[in-house]
């Protein structure tokens, strides 16, 4: 390679002619090599390289900084992995061009992490590494090495010492909320004792002195009480506000570090150098949050992973659940996994015995949670022989009523906007764009929101006409989070009405007596609690065409059913789906006992997470002659892999499924515990595809949630 050019010492250059030697800069007189990670999306490049080190050089030139290298001609950026004595090139190394700043960004314990988590997915480093490291902010970084950083141990402020007493800041109190779960009080005085138990919790409440953020800030406490770090990752901002606000009750500000993309470049740098300087201990923030340089990493957590935000949404794709259990196995951390309902993963893990449960304890379930009520069992449908077909039956309306004389009532919904979809009111098929074939939808009730709308190309089609049957007469093939909340202000006139959706998404609200109504995963938290709930639309998001669409039904149903209070103080929800078993786990109130029974049945079908999933998508040839060559390399290791496709790229959550241009999927399923060879053969043969160029490359997803 040309980035292997210029000498280092000379006894790496015995056998070179002497014209052959550079005269270059005098070199450092120790570890004269350094192994660089050039930030490049090749896979072919995905590996170090070696340069040497100029004397000049050789203080700042530390493994971890980032650095300038020629690199093919060109002055490319990259990482110092380490040093070396001598390298192994065989030939005379280029120099480094320039040390961009001498801190130390990424750590050994960081760098081992980013290449598990690379291997794991078959990636790259250098995409890894993006997330990883956020970008550089220099004015923070001189303040950083003159100790001058507010809130680092170079500019300590009163309250604020490197070790906090955090035992001290966890009342009695906070621990005594994890009493009603069992294994819970052991778990936390494990963490206390200097322990590394590994758990998935299942926490009831979203809202008051028992929820989510409280019971993980008592066993961050417990943690910081052995002197040792933490780190929790959480979905998203509000997630985050909850979390911290709860942090602070037991723990120093100066402890805890904020890493979110959200907040800006320059917090975050700032947060990011608190936690590499040591001076805080603590690291809360979203999925990037996985990989912050915590200093002896006694505690990993993560909140509700069943949530797509955990996913990055660059290559590789990697989740923030699997960053954790990677990071805890390697830096021999305990590990606290937490979400009101339980995802299929994480019920592989307690069923393998990696992790234990902790779920409360039914006398102490009952006094805690709502009553459910469905609105499609045998009971309620003599009662009200329409509440099959009504959207909002009599039961749920009686429910509002009497919720709205006691507090505020959520109203879950599965759209957004209007009227997201549009059929035709004569044959009732889809109502399609003229100009691009994209599904119609409604932005309002007047005006030009008034007009069909394509929801891809935002073309307005006010003289639609059907292809079908030439009809030009719409109706709703869907209600939106506007039109139900429209509909529910005329049928409870004189009540408040709050609309929580798309980009205004509110993260609390009052205990005034009023109707919120939220699309799913949109739910404000509630002072006091939601004295009722209705989750409407049940069916429509259990028949998406998605492997997970039970799952993650039940997810958000559990997610909106803990904001509610409980039965003793009135607390109902009602939910109109027809009866099924993600709705009778949530009339038993058991997230524990439906994954159970989910996992089963993809063991039984070898679907994941029973086992590990690879896609390939891109053109047919080039996909064809990918896995071609993927199987050919596991055959000659014993190993023959179940395959589907290739087949059309589809986009589905539309009413009929869209195929996207002429790409093509191929899907490979393994068994974990031919995972390593695998990931290897992938990240090879694409090594290989794209170092030769003879063909379109294609892209290669790991455990992608969508593909199924």
């Amino acid at each position: 390679m040309a980035a292997k050019e210029t000498a280092v010492q000379p006894s790496l250059l015995q056998g070179f002619p002497s014209k052959a030697r550079p005269a270059g800069p005098p070199l450092a007189g120790h570890l004269p090599v350094a192994r660089v990670l050039v930030e490049t999306p090749l896979p072919h490049l995905d590996r170090p390289f070696d340069y040497s080190v100029p004397a000049e050089l050789d203080e700042a030139a530390q493994p971890g900084v980032r650095v300038k290298v020629k690199f093919n001609g060109q002055d490319m950026s990259g990482f110092i992995m380490e040093r070396a004595a001598e390298s192994d090139a065989g030939h005379a190394l280029v120099p480094l061009h320039k040390v961009i700043s001498p801190v130390a960004v990424l750590t050994p314990r960081v760098r081992d992490l980013v290449s598990a988590v690379a291997a794991r997915y078959a990636g790259t480093v250098s995409d890894v590494l993006r997330v990883a490291v956020p970008p550089r902010v220099a004015k923070l970084e001189k303040e950083f090495l003159a100790g001058a950083l507010p809130g680092t141990a170079g500019e300590a402020t009163a309250g604020s010492g490197s070790e906090p007493n955090a035992q001290a800041g966890a009342s009695q109190d906070q621990d005594a909320a994890w009493d009603g779960y069992t294994n819970g009080p052991a778990f936390v005085r494990h963490l206390r004792d200097g322990g590394s138990p590994r758990a998935v919790f299942s926490p009831l409440q979203g809202y008051g002195p028992a929820a989510w953020p409280r019971l993980l800030a008592a066993a961050v406490a417990a943690v910081r009480a052995s002197g040792r770090g933490a780190l929790v990752v959480v979905p998203d901002h509000r997630d985050l506000d909850q979390l911290e606000a709860a942090l602070l009750e037991v723990l120093p500000a100066a402890d805890i570090a904020r890493l979110t993309a959200d907040d800006g470049p320059t917090p975050r740098y700032r947060s990011f150098l608190r936690l590499l300087d040591g001076s805080a201990r603590v690291a809360i923030g979203t999925r990037s949050a996985a990989y912050a340089p915590v200093h002896d990493v006694g505690l990993v957590a993560c909140w509700d992973d069943g949530d797509d935000l955990h996913i990055e949404q660059r290559a590789p794709y990697a989740h923030a659940r699997e960053v954790l259990l990677l990071r805890a196995d390697q830096e021999g951390a305990a590990c606290l996994m937490a979400a009101h309902s339980r995802s299929t993963e994480l019920q592989r893990l307690v069923e393998a015995g990696w992790a234990m449960p902790i779920d409360a304890e039914r006398p102490y379930l009952r006094r805690t949670v709502p009553r459910v009520l469905n609105t499609a069992d045998s009971f309620e449908q003599e009662r009200d022989p329409l509440a099959r077909i009504a959207r909002l039956p009599g039961a749920a309306w009686r429910a509002a009523k009497e919720g709205l004389e006691r507090g505020p009532v959520l109203v879950q919904v599965a759209r957004a906007g209007y009227a997201p979809s549009l059929v035709c009111e004569t044959c009732r098929e889809p109502a399609r764009c003229q100009s691009c074939r994209g599904p119609l939808a409604l932005a309002g009730a007047s005006g030009s929101a008034s007009i069909p709308q394509c929801r891809w190309c935002s073309t307005p089609s006010p003289d639609w006409q059907c292809v079908h049957c030439t009809g030009r007469r719409l109706r709703k093939g869907a209600t939106g989070v506007l039109r139900t909340a429209e509909e529910l202000g005329r049928a409870f006139p004189g009540k408040a009405v709050v609309t929580s959706s798309g980009d205004h998404v509110k993260a609390r609200v009052g205990s005034t007596n009023a109707l919120v109504v939220a699309t799913v995963g949109a739910e404000p938290v509630a002072d006091g609690g939601y004295a009722a709930a209705l989750l409407l639309d049940g069916d429509s998001l259990l028949r998406r065409e998605n492997l997970r669409a039970g799952e993650d039904t039940v997810r958000r149903w559990f997610n909106a059913a803990a904001l509610v209070r409980p039965a003793s103080d009135g607390g109902l929800v009602v939910i109109t789906a027809t009866e099924s078993v993600a709705v009778g786990a949530l009339l038993r109130w058991d997230p524990a006992g439906y994954a159970r029974r989910e996992l089963e049945l993809r063991m039984e079908l070898q679907l994941p997470p029973a086992v590990r999933i690879a896609s390939v998508t891109g053109p047919r040839a080039a996909v064809g002659h990918f896995t071609a060559s993927v199987e050919q390399q596991l055959a000659a290791s014993g190993l023959t892999l179940r395959t589907a496709g290739p087949a059309p790229v589809l986009l589905v959550g539309l009413p009929t499924p869209q195929r996207v241009g002429e790409d093509v999927r191929t899907l490979l399923f393994f068994p974990y515990g031919q995972a390593g060879l695998v990931t290897r053969v992938l990240r090879a043969t694409k090594a290989a595809a794209a170092a030769k160029r003879s063909e379109e490359p294609v892209q290669v997803r790991l455990d992608g949630v969508d593909v199924l």
